[in-house]
């Protein structure tokens, strides 16, 4: 009988020493909700945040339907600068958002000596008067070209410069962006001081420097042949007497400046 109660007892203080256990199961299971209850919550917020994020990139995504007004105001002697002038032209052209027009400035040398030096006949592209002047403040991006003149921009872009002085005042070029592209006679000519003459006068007239960077890819740092152009901007070679014509690789960086110019001036805007 005793044993039989001692059974009893045995079995009915098993629950109490169950207990503990049971509390551990009760905690793990409160804890596994919480657990499940932040996850859902980091789910949640996870996705909160993506359509936050998607919501504000679309509110940032340039308007693919705006079109752009830009300027290609050069100076040539030869021919090289239109050459590369007419090829920026197609790159932005081909972006499909930009309303492109061509300008030269306007000659400083007279008749006899553009003849003195063999220069050919003037482009037929309008040259950009003082009473045009209005275009450039009118414009969203301005592209120059010119030849270098003993390692500095040539005399006729350095006379337009100095000429827009009202549109300085007014600041009617501030935050326009400009870019630049440049010819010189030989390798040692000024293929650098030349662009970095030119960053001065954008930056007086407040416009900012879209450079080119190493965007035109692996061909910039070839060595297989002479090739104008830097990081800076297209360029090309005259040769002394201006024979040398741009090379494939200098027309198509230029084609690829007006594809790239047209790329930043839609982010940009």
């Amino acid at each position: 009988m005793s044993s039989l109660l001692s059974c009893f007892g045995c079995c009915g203080d098993s629950e109490e020493i169950n207990t503990p256990s049971a509390n551990r199961n009760a905690e793990r299971e409160a804890a596994g909700t919480k657990n499940e209850q932040q996850q859902k919550k980091v789910a949640s917020a996870t996705v909160e945040k993506e359509a936050t994020l998607e919501k504000q990139k679309k509110e940032a995504a340039p308007d693919q339907s705006r079109r752009f007004k830009v300027l290609i105001i050069y100076y040539t002697t030869y021919g090289h600068i239109k050459k590369l002038a007419d090829l920026v032209k197609e790159g932005l052209e081909k972006s499909g958002n930009c309303d492109i027009e061509l300008f030269q400035v306007p000659e400083t040398l007279p008749e006899e000596v553009l003849k003195l030096l063999g220069a050919p006949p003037k482009p037929e592209d309008p040259i950009l008067t003082f009473e045009q002047h209005n275009k450039l403040a009118e414009a969203d991006g301005i592209i120059f070209g010119f030849p270098t003149r003993f390692g500095a921009i040539c005399a006729q872009m350095k006379a337009f410069f100095d000429s827009l002085g009202h549109l300085w005042q007014k600041g009617s070029l501030n935050g326009k962006l400009a870019s630049f592209f440049f010819s010189t006679g030989t390798q040692g000519g000024g293929q650098e001081t030349t662009a970095w003459t030119a960053i001065s006068q954008l930056a007086h007239l407040g416009l900012l420097y879209v450079p080119s960077g190493y965007t035109f890819g692996s061909e910039m740092f070839s060595f297989e042949e002479p090739h104008g152009g830097s990081p800076y901007g297209p360029g090309t070679f005259a040769g002394a007497d201006g024979s040398r014509q741009p090379s494939p690789y200098e027309m198509q960086y230029a084609e690829h400046l007006g594809k790239y110019f047209a790329t930043v001036i839609r982010r940009f805007h």
